[in-house]
């Protein structure tokens, strides 16, 4: 009697299909499985997708801008950088142009000084020989009045 309820016991706590049993929760939990991943993804992944893809589209559109920006200053910068050229070339030019000029104009008015203090040399010179000639005469004249009465003193004494 023990022997056939043992035996039935035995039968009743036996599991069957051993590593892989397909009984009814293998559908249930296949079902969980996949309502729980559209669950999840309608609730967390679907806006965090929409998130990422707007912040792509945005930093996309800052590097495109950031891009022309940085275009359009290469080529101010090289447009500047060339009128700055130009501009230094015409004040080399023109400060070369004028140095010339008032090296001229320097020499000139050296020029024009040499031949004032020239003329001025030989008005001068000309009216101390004049001079000369005067105060030699009239030295000469005083010599022979000095003389002449020097001689009458003589005479007289």
């Amino acid at each position: 009697m023990f022997d056939n309820y043992n035996s039935i016991l035995i039968i009743g706590t036996e599991k069957t299909g051993g590593l892989f049993d397909f009984d009814g929760t293998l559908p249930v939990i296949a079902l969980q499985f996949v309502i729980f991943m559209f669950v999840l993804n309608f609730i967390l992944y679907t806006p965090l997708l929409d998130t990422i893809d707007e912040r792509n589209i945005y930093i996309s559109k800052s590097l495109s801008e950031a891009t022309r920006i940085l275009t359009k200053s290469n080529e101010l910068n090289t447009k500047y950088e060339k009128k700055t050229s130009k501009a230094r070339k015409a004040v080399a030019l023109d400060l070369l142009t004028y140095q010339n000029l008032y090296k001229d104009i320097l020499e000139e008015k050296m020029k024009s000084s040499e031949v004032f203090i020239d003329k001025f040399l030989i008005e001068t010179t000309k009216n101390f020989e004049d001079n000369k000639e005067n105060i030699l005469k009239s030295f000469d004249n005083e010599i022979d009045s000095l003389s002449n009465q020097i001689m009458k003193k003589i005479m007289n004494s």
